[in-house]
């Protein structure tokens, strides 16, 4: 158990390191000189919700045959979707 929690956490970690959440979490603290303990919290429940429903999704996609590889390819998939439509959205303006 502890290995897969470290796998976990270093996976996690490098994942966020400068990403757009950490970011706007990084202008919200910047702006609010006597909330940076709100800006915490809500940032640490946010990502802590968003990992349980991860691992929710998960454990039922554990059901599904071959389900690595059907993640992966909509996880793939749903990348090139977004990436289409910011740059879609990037050109308009």
């Amino acid at each position: 158990m502890a290995s897969i929690l470290l796998k976990t956490f270093a996976l996690v970690f490098m994942a966020e390191l400068g990403d757009k959440t950490q970011l706007a979490t990084l202008a919200m603290a910047s702006g609010r000189p006597d909330g940076k303990v709100a800006v915490f919290l809500g940032a640490a429940l946010a990502l802590a919700t968003t990992s349980l429903i991860a691992v929710v999704v998960g454990d039922a996609f554990s059901r599904i045959p071959n389900a690595e590889r059907v993640c992966r390819i909509a996880s793939g998939v749903l990348f090139l979707v977004f990436g289409v439509l910011t740059l879609a959205e990037a050109f308009r303006h």
